[in-house]
């Protein structure tokens, strides 16, 4: 019952049904009663349960309740369900992969926005999406979906679907790369001839896409990204966001679907000239001639480091977590960028193991000892600029609650460097 759960017990109420919920947390069952909800283990009750909505992070495999969800499987549903009930007739376009969905959420929005579209981003993007309020009649919805929600959820019609990327992830839920992709590729299932599929060709696995597209028969149309974008139009694109490979990626995405929207490019430069980038996510937060300072908190894989490792230079590296379950660490690319890396969490050997045959490295442990070391270590040289990036390749819970938490911390203790300085 956290935020999601609440929002899909308030839509329940408001569609005048009998509503019980749980948490395995004291804590919020308490909240929960505050809410005017009533808390009850469901899975004992005698009457029948028409539906089950489960927070999408539960793998009904390891938990309590695995018998019950088990047998009753065919009743749960998820919050996309229930959003996609509620908004049958509107424009949706919905983003999934691996990494960049909320950049992409975020550029296509700039872009219709300045259009002149009534646009709202929900999802794993701010709100949930069953927080959708006072929404106009002509209001175009963009979804950011994980693959915990679509594993869950019933084929989901939308009108613009795209899977950006898929590279190994959350593998300790779905168990194997065939299973993640099949997850993935729900988000076409349930699309129409006058709807819109997307996939990038440059990604390792879009064959395999691409065949199951075919072997399904899905009946939208397939919008193959062969390359990036028009070099006449990322010439006109005056914006630091735009300079990494990643995001590249995620605007060629934006620009096909804003297209489909016949925008015109014009249009689209002038939102990308003004588009901000995502908090955590290559965030610049202290640059001058000697240093370059980048907050990626978000990346969370190696493959999401990957892409800020290839975007810069003389590279001081902090890395460390929750390493994610069979992840693949490749440095052939990168590692003449990097001076060094500096290991931090509960896990220093795993990383220790993963990089020492490439790159010099230190055990830090901490994250305000692995910025003390750096500046111990950092060489100011004439006409070099050194980078000083957090982008971990690992989650955030051995040490913070989350990724936003973590990139705060590290922002937090690089100014406090900077101020005395």
């Amino acid at each position: 019952m956290g935020i999601t759960g609440v929002s899909a017990a308030k839509i329940f109420k408001k569609l005048n049904a009998k509503v019980y919920c749980w948490d395995d947390t004291e804590k919020v069952r308490k909240k929960i009663k505050k809410l005017n909800f009533k808390v009850n283990k469901f899975w004992l009750n005698q009457e029948p349960t028409d539906k089950i909505v489960i927070s999408p992070g539960i793998d009904i495999n390891k938990c309590k309740l695995k018998k019950y969800l088990k047998k009753n499987y065919k009743k749960i549903i998820t919050d996309l369900d229930l959003f996609f009930e509620i908004n049958k007739n509107a424009t949706i376009i919905s983003i999934t992969g691996t990494n960049g969905k909320s950049t992409t959420c975020k550029i296509i929005e700039k872009i219709l926005k300045t259009a002149g579209f009534k646009t709202k981003t929900v999802g794993n993007i701010g709100s949930p999406i069953l927080f959708s309020k006072n929404s106009q009649k002509k209001t175009i919805f963009i979804l950011e979906i994980s693959s915990y929600q679509l594993a869950y959820s019933r084929p989901i019609r939308t009108k613009h679907a795209a899977i950006l990327n898929i590279t190994p992830d959350h593998l300790e839920r779905h168990k194997n790369m065939r299973n993640y992709i099949k997850t993935k590729f729900k988000l076409f299932l349930a699309q129409r001839y006058s709807d819109y599929s997307y996939i990038s060709l440059k990604n390792k696995y879009a064959k395999e896409i691409k065949k199951k597209f075919k072997n399904k028969k899905i009946k939208s149309k397939l919008i193959l990204i062969k390359k990036f974008l028009p070099h006449s139009l990322i010439k006109k694109i005056n914006n630091e966001h735009f300079r990494s490979e990643g995001n590249i990626e995620n605007l060629s995405f934006a620009y096909k679907i804003a297209k489909n929207f016949k925008i015109n490019d014009k249009i689209i430069i002038k939102a990308l000239n003004k588009f901000v980038g995502l908090p955590h996510r290559q965030e610049i937060i202290f640059s001058n001639k000697k240093i370059l300072c980048i907050n990626d908190s978000k990346a969370t894989s190696f493959d999401a480091s990957l892409q800020s490792l290839m975007n810069y230079n003389n590279i001081y590296w902090i890395l460390g977590g929750l390493p994610k379950y069979k992840d693949f660490f490749n440095l052939k690319r990168v590692k003449q960028k990097i001076i060094k890396a500096y290991i931090i969490g509960k896990n220093t050997n795993f990383f220790a193991k993963k990089i020492k045959n490439n790159i010099d490295y230190k055990i830090s442990k901490s994250m305000k000892k692995a910025i003390n070391d750096i500046y111990k270590d950092l060489k100011f040289r004439k006409n070099i600029k050194n980078t000083i990036l957090l982008s971990p390749a690992a989650a955030s819970f051995d040490q913070f609650t989350n990724f936003e938490k973590r990139g705060m911390y590290f922002k937090n203790l690089i100014m406090k460097k900077i101020k005395k300085k």
